[in-house]
């Protein structure tokens, strides 16, 4: 899950209506889920970490630091669930990039390097957006099945970053106009730690690939040079209960 810093808010209050923060958080964080990590050009959610259903959260409805983006999938499975700050790792305060690990067949489990303290929150957010719930089958009008589900398409978003190292970079290593044409393919395919993982053993590109998705170099989560998570998370606007990873 990729460590995001949302900054100060844009405005010196609340927003009345929550739906316009939508323009400043994919300016600072990209059009991407804040959870599943997929690229959502439209129909992307303002998402409120505790929950706007909620009679306990209604002070923070537009409040900027409530905010993540998220797809309708984690969106829904999510719903008005309560939240409690120092039960779960977010990505805007803790190191979630640690918490995870991708695999070539689409799967997200919870890092075992993790203590097993740190496993019981990773679970705990894991649960919270379903990022393992399979979506239903659909075909289009040929038959060919399409991937609906953040299964299917961290899969297709694995090949996609294999291809790019295998065959983009085996044909000019090194050159900036493939590295560039890599970095901006993983900006259209999203996923950003299937990415990383792909190229755990490249700290250039993983680095390239940082600095390439809004808001994640800002987090401080992974070190400039190596590409290294940073842990604890350096949480720089000191968010509550941030720094758990």
């Amino acid at each position: 899950m990729r460590p995001i810093r949302r900054g100060a808010s844009p405005r010196p209050g609340d927003f009345s209506n929550y739906r316009d923060a939508l323009p400043d958080l994919v300016s600072r964080l990209g059009c991407y889920c804040s959870y599943c990590e997929r690229l959502i050009p439209v129909q992307l959610a303002v998402e409120h970490i505790q929950p706007k259903g909620l009679p306990a959260y209604q002070a923070l409805i537009g409040r900027w630091e409530n905010f993540l983006l998220a797809c309708v999938n984690c969106n829904s499975t999510k719903l008005d669930k309560d939240v409690v700050l120092s039960d779960v790792l977010l990505p805007d305060r803790d190191n979630t990039f640690l918490a995870y690990l991708y695999d070539a067949g689409g799967g997200v489990q919870v890092s075992p390097r993790l203590s097993r303290s740190e496993q019981k929150l990773a679970l705990a957010t894991l649960t919270l957006v379903g990022l393992q719930r399979k979506g239903p089958a659909a075909a289009d009008a040929n038959g060919r099945l399409i991937a609906l589900d953040r299964i299917k398409q961290r899969l297709e978003a694995w090949l996609m970053a294999e291809y790019a190292r295998d065959k983009l970079l085996a044909l000019r290593p090194g050159d900036a106009v493939v590295v560039e044409a890599l970095v901006r393919l993983a900006q259209a395919t999203g996923f950003f730690s299937v990415w990383m993982e792909v190229f755990v053993d490249d700290p250039a590109i993983r680095n390239r690939l940082v600095d390439a998705f809004a808001g994640t170099r800002e987090s401080g989560c992974l070190d400039p040079q190596t590409s290294a998570p940073v842990q604890p998370a350096p949480n720089p606007d000191q968010l509550p209960h941030g720094g758990k990873l």
